[in-house]
């Protein structure tokens, strides 16, 4: 599948930072808005693909995104990123907090340290990293957070009850914060992916079996992937949803 074609002008220039860009979804999103000409860094721990995806932005655009090395599970190395980011952008405009883990883990199995694991890296930094980058939007007049949720809470999915509750935390945080930064227009909305087939996902989670149960669960019967995000992530990092703030967004080709 390739990347969608339409052109937000107003992303041109524009500092974005996006977490979890090495690879997947963040991967594609980092690449999407380079070809918007928007200024981009992103956090990853990972630094073989980061630095991969750095030379293939830089072969297609021109110009590499800024890559920032940390873990988001220490919030001090969640303040530094952002503090680097603006210092390498000048500004930080576009926030996406993208980074995340669904391991699975049994009931009986979870252990008061895998909870709270699960919530430092599917949770804690969306929120603290939000913190250190509002006051840079607050100074230039604004800005657009977009936390990444997903649909997984939503289908009583027995085998990832951390995570699951997670990603119904980050709406509850989304529209918070959409009521506390509003008046300062910063908008902060969430987008809720369905089953993205990623590289990740196929060596860890998914079977050709499984793909197709939920194809069939769909109202659009094909395989999602991560560039079905970029249209809906640049839609609402742009001006042209300037009015939508404490949003969910659905991406999942119509689950029933």
């Amino acid at each position: 599948m390739t990347l969608p074609s339409s052109q937000f002008p107003d992303l041109s220039d524009r500092g974005v930072l996006v977490t979890g860009g090495g690879s997947g979804i963040g991967a594609a999103l980092v690449e999407a808005f380079a070809r918007q000409g928007a200024r981009v860094a992103f956090v990853d721990i990972a630094a073989e693909s980061s630095l991969a995806l750095c030379e293939k932005v830089a072969a297609q655009t021109g110009q590499a995104p800024h890559f920032i090395q940390a873990d988001l599970r220490n919030i001090e190395a969640v303040r530094a990123a952002a503090d680097e980011a603006v210092a390498k952008l000048g500004s930080v405009r576009v926030l996406v907090n993208n980074a995340a883990r669904d391991d699975r883990q049994a009931l009986e199995a979870v252990t008061e340290e895998s909870w709270n694991e699960s919530l430092s890296v599917n949770l804690r930094h969306f929120f603290f990293m939000c913190q250190a980058v509002a006051p840079h939007m607050q100074r230039k007049g604004g800005g657009s957070i977009i936390n990444f949720s997903s649909i997984a809470f939503m289908l009583n999915m027995p085998e990832i009850p951390a995570y699951s509750t997670a990603k119904a935390g980050i709406i509850g945080l989304t529209k918070s914060l959409a009521g506390k930064l509003g008046p300062d227009n910063i908008r902060v909305n969430a987008i809720l992916p369905g089953m993205i087939v990623t590289e990740r996902q196929r060596r860890l989670w998914l079977t050709e079996e499984s793909i197709a149960r939920m194809q069939e669960r769909q109202c659009l019967k094909r395989m999602l992937v991560a560039d079905d995000l970029v249209g809906p992530c640049l839609f609402l990092a742009s001006d042209s949803s300037a009015a939508m703030t404490a949003q969910a967004m659905i991406i999942d080709g119509g689950v029933f």
